[in-house]
């Protein structure tokens, strides 16, 4: 039955393909290759509409999914023909929206009572639409405008039975692919899955947008509306009304005075503030989610909306990427690649040296060029072939901040291509690591962690029994060494196992790097506890 169900999807989705004169793409696939001369006995439909309408015609029907994909190629005009992004770029707030009468009755639904008993004014008519929900303006009896967001009629059973085709689509490729088992397949999508499935509660986006909020609650460059919890329900949220000029109309920003340079500059610190300081990013930054506040042009203000996708990172990541970024600032390539075999992110018994002159090679070319100079899409390109050379693994938990990076990115060469995105993040992420790194740093971070530690440290004495009870039990010769010998040792190994076993307890808990030389304290304080006791005891 699944098989079926997934056969009928695909034709579906060719068959839009074709609808929307893009069955070039059909016909250019593995399957239809072998009968490819029945093109010729198909109807060619003169095709009026630009290519780039109907792509983006074709993805809006084929739903959420694909309108996703489409928002985040939209932002990368690097790799598209002019007039297919400007067109794809409509996606991010010009979907077809769904009829007025439906989101009331969704309201309605979720609250158990008419819509004009719960706002004081309810606009039919959308504010926006989008792939997995749409906008109305509203009124509070209090008298505040806020602006309602509702799910799309029927969006999650589309979301789950298009996940369903990619874990087809990636399973295949994991077993016929020779790249399938690096690239992992199967498990970036159990991450987009995840990211998707939050997207579509829209009590975790409210808690989600909160948490930025109190992140940047003292902030002059980055502003998040407050949320109405009272109306706000897992297919409805309600959330202060903001106003701005859309990121993506730089016209409007020029006209207005507003200094686009430090706009620019502002929006990269944000980024790596939300990913290094707060450990807790905004991962769905394509235009339509970002306006400016312009009310004072000379220091203007982001303001965020669409909280539906968050990204965080464990502290292992996220150490490795800000040590990454760092020495590829610094151009130490080979401390690149060193951390790239200390991660597991390539195979153990790799020649450093040999991937450090890869990386030097793809990565050289691009410093101290503004954005306007440097094409990432041969960048990447260069990476990927590096990477499979490298059998290099793809790290499904960051493909989300890769996403948001390009996104970054992306903006960014459309509002001051001239920008150099490195010497602008390299200050914020220098500062990271020094607070860090700082003793004051560590004693927070040992702080944090001491109620676990605490408990840990508490059942040492236990195991320790337990490991040495089995070894003094075993028989040993009783005439080892004499009595008289045997105190001055005892008390002088005592005091060392102590010590190893706290100073490898506080290593595990400060240590910047992954805590080797903290768990062969522990141990060589274990054996020597150990050795006291068995003397202790003959």
């Amino acid at each position: 039955m699944r098989r079926i169900r997934l056969g009928l999807r695909l034709l579906v989705i060719q068959r839009t393909l074709m609808r929307h004169g893009l069955d070039d793409f059909v016909w250019a696939t593995h399957l239809f290759r072998p009968i490819g001369w029945l093109r010729r006995l198909s109807p060619r439909r003169q095709r009026q509409d630009a290519l780039g309408l109907r792509i983006r015609r074709c993805l809006e029907d084929l739903g959420p999914i694909f309108v996703k994909f489409g928002q985040a190629v939209s932002t990368r005009r690097d790799l598209l023909p002019p007039a297919i992004a400007e067109e794809l770029s409509k996606l991010q707030d010009q979907v077809p929206p769904f009829p007025g009468e439906q989101a009331i009755a969704a309201v309605e639904r979720a609250f158990g009572r008419p819509v004009d008993g719960i706002y004081a004014l309810f606009e039919r008519e959308p504010l926006a639409a989008a792939s997995i929900a749409q906008v109305h303006a509203a009124r509070l009896d209090t008298g505040e405008d806020v602006v309602v967001k509702i799910l799309r009629p029927g969006v999650r059973a589309k979301v789950t039975q298009d996940v369903e085709l990619l874990y087809a689509v990636a399973k295949l490729a994991e077993r016929y692919s020779a790249d399938g088992r690096r690239l992992r397949p199967v498990e970036v999508v159990a991450e987009f899955e995840k990211t998707l499935h939050d997207e579509l509660d829209l009590m975790r986006e409210a808690a989600n947008a909160s948490q930025l909020r109190r992140n940047f609650a003292d902030s002059e460059k980055l502003y998040v509306p407050d949320i109405h919890w009272d109306y706000c329900r897992s297919g409805v949220l309600t959330m202060e009304r903001i106003s701005g000029v859309p990121i993506s109309n730089i016209a409007e920003l020029k006209a207005r005075g507003t200094n686009i340079k430090r706009l620019a500059h502002n929006g990269v610190e944000i980024f790596f503030t939300q990913v290094f300081r707060h450990n807790f990013f905004h991962a769905d930054m394509h235009p339509g989610n970002i306006f400016v506040d312009v009310r004072d042009p000379e220091f203007p203000r982001y303001v965020a909306v669409d909280f539906g996708i968050v990204g965080s990172l464990t502290e292992r990541d996220q150490l490795y990427l800000a040590q990454n970024f760092l020495a590829f600032f610094q151009r130490d390539y080979r401390r690149v690649a060193q951390l790239h075999v200390d991660s597991g992110w390539v195979p153990a018994g790799t020649r450093v040296t040999e991937l450090e002159t890869a990386v030097r090679a793809v990565c050289e070319p691009i410093f101290n060029k503004p954005l306007k100079e440097i094409s990432f899409g041969l960048v990447l390109l260069r990476l990927f072939e590096t990477a499979r050379r490298f059998d290099m693994e793809v790290q499904p938990q960051l493909v989300l901040l890769q996403k948001t990076l390009l996104a970054i990115e992306g903006l960014g060469r459309q509002l001051y291509p001239d920008l150099d995105l490195w010497q602008t993040a390299q200050p914020i992420l220098e500062q990271w690591m020094q607070r860090r790194m700082s003793l004051r740093g560590q004693l927070k971070r040992l702080m944090v962690q001491w109620p676990q530690l605490s408990d840990d440290l508490a059942l040492l004495p236990e195991v320790l029994h337990r490991v040495v009870h089995g070894v003094v039990d075993a028989p040993v010769p009783r005439t080892v060494q004499p009595a008289a010998d045997r105190g001055p040792t005892v008390w002088l190994l005592a005091p060392v196992a102590g010590l190893l076993l706290g100073a490898g307890a506080v290593w595990l808990a400060v240590a910047p790097m992954p805590p080797v030389a903290g768990w062969v304290a522990v141990g060589a304080g274990f054996a020597t506890a150990c050795a006291a006791l068995m003397l202790a005891r003959r």
